[in-house]
């Protein structure tokens, strides 16, 4: 069995920050994460730019220098295997934690994908991209339907759904345009989010504006089937014909894999119990960081205060040792 003082699950951008400041501590530590480093980042959309500067995204006080005056995707996954390499980070990458059980000595126990480890002290940094909040209607899980946008080749000359009114959804439908897919975004709200970005709500706004993106506000999707979607306005249902649907209404943390961990959630919105001066959940020795601290309001934790949750965490456990 391996034993450490920090077990970290998760290797997104606060997963390595949890263990940049645990090296520095000299605590023994490993980070693991099921699947690449900053898996969610890999996911996003090839040619996505970043609203933060990237003095907001660095970690260890490792400088962040890019080409322009926001960061790209592809500059902030080289950013951030560099610092793994910098600070020698205990990597355990593609292994997933199945199950952490906390022992009558104090003493973390964490089954995993691999094998086994003991730890002191168990950090969640697990993020939220992989649980994306489902429509919950037939069709869904048809292979035309993805609540993950990559790029828009593949989608040239064919009908294309964009379910959502955020970010993700306004960015996708504008690159989806840009690349020759006819595309329809559709909101259940009258309007698109408030916390769009200042460079994309004008191009999106004059897009729909103009009738280059048909938009359909005020509108659900009931159903998805072979040839398009059954959808609802005021109470009056229509068939569209549509090709491909992308799905981007938000994500959620596993609160699943939380509430089996043992750590309390509160009420409809899942917030987690914990500390907030130490990031410590309703379990001795188990913190919490990032955006699973927000429970479903997942949009008032970013990297850029995330990664504040290191330090907190870090100090207290060293308190702890004192």
């Amino acid at each position: 069995m391996n034993e450490v003082q920090v077990l970290i699950v998760g290797g997104g951008p606060i997963g390595i920050a949890c263990g940049v400041e645990a090296g520095k501590a000299g605590l023994s530590h490993v980070v693991i994460e099921k699947g690449c480093l900053t898996s969610a980042i890999h996911r996003f959309a090839a040619n996505l730019i970043f609203f933060s500067t990237p003095d907001l995204l660095e970690i260890g006080g490792v400088p962040f220098i890019i080409s322009g005056p926001k960061p790209a995707r592809g500059e902030i996954l080289v950013y951030y295997r560099r610092v793994a390499e910098h600070f020698r980070l205990n990597l355990q990458l593609y292994e997933k934690v199945n199950e952490i059980r906390r022992g009558s000595d104090g003493w973390f126990v964490i089954e995993s994908s691999r094998g086994r480890y003991a730890a002191r002290h168990v950090v969640l940094a697990i993020g939220f991209y992989d649980h994306p909040n489902l429509l919950s209607i037939p069709g869904e899980d048809l292979p035309k339907v993805s609540h993950y946008y990559h790029e828009p080749h593949p989608y040239y000359r064919q009908k294309v759904a964009v379910i959502g009114g955020q970010n993700s959804a306004a960015e996708a439908a504008l690159d989806l345009w840009r690349n020759g897919a006819e595309v329809t975004l559709i909101h259940r709200r009258e309007q698109l989010g408030a916390t769009i970005k200042y460079w994309i709500r004008p191009d999106i706004e004059n897009r729909l504006r103009e009738g280059s993106i048909r938009a359909l506000f005020n509108t659900e999707v009931v159903r998805i089937d072979d040839q398009g979607l059954t959808i609802r306005n005021g109470g009056v249902l229509a068939a569209i014909e549509i090709d491909f649907v992308f799905a981007l209404t938000g994500y959620h943390a596993d609160f699943d894999f939380l509430e089996r961990a043992g750590v309390c959630l509160d009420g409809e919105m899942k917030k987690p119990s914990f500390n907030p001066a130490s990031m410590e959940t309703n379990i001795p020795g188990m913190y919490i960081a990032g955006v699973a601290a927000g429970g479903k309001d997942a949009n008032k934790i970013f990297i850029e205060n995330g990664r504040e949750h290191a330090r907190l965490i870090v100090e207290d456990i060293l308190r702890k040792l004192a």
